[in-house]
């Protein structure tokens, strides 16, 4: 019985030798690697993906390389080993093995994106099999530790990566034209002791983001990530800057404006999007800033934190939905704007909040109660119960608009489904000119006279066979 057992452990460990059949063929978890865009002279995060031999027998891979067919370079990593080319690498029956690889391109002389591939052979008893690799390049162009000394304007040709401090200095402005893109690496910021003037339209928004472009997970993107880079800053000296259609996020402070006069105008923000921020996607002191158009969406602290100054925020959304940790105040924090606040020395905030959205997973204001402040929320919608008196005025109170936002989905998304109660809520009178037509490019004043609350306009939901 013993020799018999030996002679039965013994065949089993022959079926577990090198099948040699050519119908015995590796199976892949894709059939193509894609990288996201690529910026050149940076190397990606690494992606994988898996080999398998669902045959009963050891499959021997001859070899595995690239065939060098792009001008871009790709690196392997086969279950843990580096190399370019690699020889004799066996997968056990039923088991699998991990391939590793990275991307760096050189940079060209292109400007748009360039498309790059090239496969990975794998030959396994004479067999070959392919797994392709893709990658887009972006040249970019680098401003390290930057100061714009002299009137400057930056274009849309090819992205700007930042690294540290770009600084604008006083009595300098810098203009962003219509599609610019400005890329913050890890910590880096834009500071303005002159001026910033960034005029994007509907078509060609201006982007100020993190550089990372690749995905978090599956196919969740960096776009969704705070903290990415440090945010905009309008010193004490900056006065006059325009946001115009500029979408900006994933930073750690967001924006914020220095104490400065409230007899001229810090900062005018038209169609834009300040979203996503580990701090307060605005945070503002003492100074004149008018929103108007605008989304301002989740953040750690409150979306807009105001202490005095002047504020005229008309078709706003202020919306907080923020995931990455608890939300600590509510969407709008408003201080120095009653008289036991004074200190003596500065004005008392006077602000007006006209046809605006305040709504999420907070309260919407932190003053209850505003008698006595030169503070107005007209034609705004609330989630909490309440009534109008001489500061609240035509509010929707105990209101819902119904984003397209599903957190659980990674969708923040601050357009009204159709039973929103912002939907011709809103008082044209209060809409300037300037934002006729909202960050898509639709009219507000709907053909009934009506105009909506928040950002956008409502655009009906097609019939369900349509969608």
């Amino acid at each position: 019985m013993l020799l018999v057992a030996l002679c039965v452990a013994s065949t089993a460990c022959i079926e577990d030798d090198f099948t040699t059949s050519s119908s015995d063929v590796l199976t892949f978890s894709t059939d193509t690697l894609a990288f996201d865009t690529v910026l050149t002279d940076v190397g990606t995060p690494t992606r994988q993906f898996v080999v398998y031999n669902r045959h009963k027998k050891m499959i021997n891979i001859s070899s595995i390389k690239l065939t060098g067919e792009s001008s871009g370079r790709f690196y392997l990593n086969v279950d843990g080993v580096t190399g370019e080319e690699f020889h004799d690498v066996e997968i056990r029956g039923n088991d699998s093995i991990f391939v590793f690889v990275e991307a760096f391109i050189d940079p060209s002389g292109d400007n748009d994106p360039v498309a790059f591939e090239d496969k990975i052979n794998f030959v396994t008893n004479g067999v070959t099999q392919q797994v392709v690799v893709t990658a887009w390049g972006q040249n970019v162009e680098r401003l390290y530790s930057r100061t714009i000394a002299a009137d400057t304007t930056l274009n849309a040709l090819r992205p700007y990566v930042v690294f540290d401090t770009l600084r604008v200095a006083e009595g300098a402005t810098l203009t962003l034209d219509a599609g610019t893109r400005l890329y913050f690496h890890d910590k880096a910021a834009l500071v303005v002791d002159g001026t910033l003037i960034a005029r994007g339209t509907a078509e060609r928004p201006i982007d100020l983001r993190g550089d990372r472009l690749d995905k978090v997970v599956g196919g969740i993107g960096y776009d969704i990530m705070a903290s990415q880079w440090d945010g905009v800053r309008f010193t004490a000296s900056s006065y006059g800057n325009e946001l115009q259609h500029v979408y900006m996020r994933g930073t750690k402070t967001g924006l914020i404006a220095d104490s400065a006069s409230t007899e001229q105008r810090k900062l005018l923000i038209l169609n834009s999007v300040l979203h996503n921020s580990a701090g307060s996607v605005l945070t503002a002191s003492h100074v004149w800033i008018d929103a108007w158009g605008s989304e301002l969406s989740d953040s750690h602290h409150a979306v807009a934190s105001l202490t005095g100054g002047r504020y005229g925020f008309v078709n706003c959304t202020l919306g907080n939905y923020y995931l990455f940790s608890y939300i600590d105040e509510p969407i709008l924090s408003l201080y120095y704007l009653l008289g036991e606040e004074s200190d003596g020395s500065t004005p008392l905030m006077t602000a007006s909040f006209d046809n605006c959205i305040f709504y999420g997973l907070t309260s919407g204001i932190n003053v209850g109660d505003l008698t006595g402040s030169n503070v107005l929320l007209r034609n705004c919608l609330l989630a909490s119960s309440g009534f109008d008196d001489d500061n609240f005025i035509s509010c929707v109170w105990e209101g819902d608009p119904k984003f397209y936002v599903v957190r659980e989905e990674y969708v923040f998304d601050y357009r009204l489904h159709d039973e929103s109660h912002a939907i011709g809520k809103g008082n044209p009178a209060f809409c300037p000119a300037e934002i006729a037509l909202d960050r898509y490019g639709i009219p507000r004043l709907q053909p009934d006279g009506t105009i909506d609350l928040g950002a956008y306009t409502w655009v009906p939901e097609p019939p369900e066979e349509e969608q």
